[in-house]
């Protein structure tokens, strides 16, 4: 996948069903497009770099709807969250271990601790580029870190020190480490489920804040962005606004005698 914009002939209105989104992901959606068929059409295999968990939305959208099958995602892990997807010849099936990423384990001393942010800094301060980096999980005294191949060998062999802690670096990936998100819940009522009362329920702002950050950043609601304070948000579904965390939509526990929502949300921290 290269950093510069590939040209194609499909117009930008194409993806209009997709809402606001940015040139960027015009961009890369028209890329994948014409990857999958290239893929398909001339016998040959492609690779992406890492997506975040709204590309990979994004993506899969437009290739359902150009009905386009021939892709897959893989992020290292089993329940990664950012993801490489893989476009491959017709009958044929990516296997998990041909993808482009590299598991890189770092180990240093319990007493340290060390966090995601320490992590992507130090490598994002060696100008590697975000999408080279996968998920990071950080662990007592061990992280696992995931990264393209063509960075592997610079992350492995540079990287000494994380911030102040002195760390070492191997290839492989400690199973040990646990993967679960820690969450914590927040219950309370809301007068409907509209995205605007559900974000202020989640933030403590009063609703017109709330609506108000909605229409200026955006929020995220099962990865794609909607700039409507009166978007429902569904029970189950994500939902984040840029700067403020990431939440679910947990569950409905009943209705006030004042006819307001009993709801639970849980945010990740």
């Amino acid at each position: 996948m290269k950093r510069t914009a590939i040209i194609s002939d499909m117009p930008q209105e194409r993806f209009s069903y997709l809402g606001n989104i940015s040139d960027e992901d015009k961009i890369l959606l028209k890329n994948v497009v014409s990857w999958a068929k290239a893929a398909w059409e001339k016998n040959y295999t492609k690779y992406s770099f890492f997506l975040d968990e709204r590309q990979q939305k994004l993506c899969e959208v437009v290739l359902r709807s150009e009905k386009l099958d021939n892709y897959s995602f893989w992020g290292g892990y089993d329940s990664a969250d950012r993801k490489v997807i893989g476009f491959f010849p017709q009958g044929k099936v990516l296997q998990e271990d041909v993808y482009p990423i590299k598991p890189i384990c770092f180990t240093y001393r319990t007493a340290d601790k060390l966090s995601h942010r320490d992590f992507l800094g130090s490598l994002m301060s060696m100008r590697i580029e975000r999408d080279c980096v996968g998920d990071i999980i950080v662990g007592e005294g061990k992280t696992n870190v995931l990264v393209y191949e063509t960075v592997a060998q610079r992350v492995l062999y540079e990287v000494k020190k994380i911030g102040r802690v002195g760390v070492e670096a191997s290839i492989g990936f400690d199973s040990s480490i646990s993967c679960e998100c820690k969450l914590s819940e927040i219950s309370g009522t809301v007068s409907s489920l509209r995205a605007d009362c559900v974000f202020s329920l989640a933030t403590r702002l009063s609703r017109d804040k709330a609506a108000l950050c909605i229409k200026t950043h955006g929020i995220c609601i099962d990865h794609l962005i909607s700039y409507k304070p009166d978007e429902k948000i569904l029970q189950g579904q994500a939902f984040s606004v840029k700067g403020y965390g990431k939440y679910i939509f947990k569950s409905i526990n009943g209705v006030s005698k004042k006819d307001r929502i009993h709801i639970t949300l849980c945010k990740f921290i």
